[in-house]
């Protein structure tokens, strides 16, 4: 069998009945191109992973990894990244909110070297957020967006993307400096070393989820806090503190309005 040109790591709890039509969708897009998917699965009850299995049965460019016993969004990334073997490695949700018929323009980016790492980006022209519908949704991503830029110096119009592709070489090299927690790697990659990356960014529209529930908890939320306070004032250690403090203050009000604990 051919190797592939791309790998599709899709990172995923609880959404078995998306994996048929992202796949589908895959299979419409990639159809000039030898790719393959690989769902990084934390042991969903929902059986998630059967349905991975059942497809692989007879699709041999989709493959399954099923962990057990780790959760997280940026370590599976990792995880399914180290098990993979083609030169461009491409990252992308598994609810059907990332457009995927974006990935020709971003491959054809990287394969002719014009950059190190593609971002799907919603918030250049021809972009779109429409799918973050919900008004807390919204200002959480928009204040870790504005944080990143603030703190950390990342000039994209997006680096809370979860949708980008990257040569695999790249990705092993920051590999050994990554946080490994959180939701937001793209995040992490850009930030690992202090040499820049070359950062190309195409727009996407973020669609509506068609199944299943968002995955944002208060735990995810103060991952990136955490992160924030640990790389800010090493970037920036004068107004770090207290642009973290007033970032942390803000998302643990919203947390509690969107998390409430719930009483025994």
């Amino acid at each position: 069998m051919t190797a592939p040109d791309i790998s599709i790591i899709i990172p995923c709890y609880n959404e078995v009945e998306n994996v048929g039509p992202v796949v589908e969708a895959l299979e419409k897009t990639l159809s000039g191109f030898r790719w393959e998917v690989l769902f990084v699965d934390d042991n969903s009850p929902d059986g998630t992973m059967d349905a991975v299995q059942r497809l692989a049965e007879t699709k041999p460019y989709v493959r399954g990894l099923l962990r057990i016993g780790r959760r997280g969004l940026s370590s599976a990334v990792i995880e399914g990244a180290l098990s993979v073997s083609a030169p461009l490695i491409a990252v992308m949700d598994g609810d059907l909110q990332h457009d995927e018929r974006c990935l020709p323009d971003m491959i054809a980016i990287l394969q002719s070297n014009q950059a190190d790492v593609v971002v799907a980006s919603r918030h250049v022209a021809g972009g779109s957020n429409e799918g973050l519908s919900n008004g807390w949704r919204r200002f959480l991503s928009n204040s870790g967006i504005w944080a990143a830029q603030t703190l950390l110096g990342v000039s994209l119009t997006d680096p809370m993307s979860g949708f980008f592709v990257i040569r695999r070489s790249t990705f092993i090299g920051r590999v050994p400096f990554l946080d490994g927690t959180g939701f937001k790697i793209l995040l992490d990659i850009l930030i690992a070393l202090p040499d820049r990356l070359r950062v190309r960014e195409v727009p996407m529209t973020f669609r509506d989820r068609a199944h299943g529930e968002s995955k944002l908890n208060s735990g995810v939320i103060f991952s990136f806090i955490r992160r924030m306070v640990k790389h800010g004032f090493h970037h920036h250690p004068a107004p770090a503190f207290g642009i973290t403090a007033f970032i942390g203050l803000t998302l643990m009000w919203v947390t509690r309005e969107l998390f409430p604990c719930k009483k025994n």
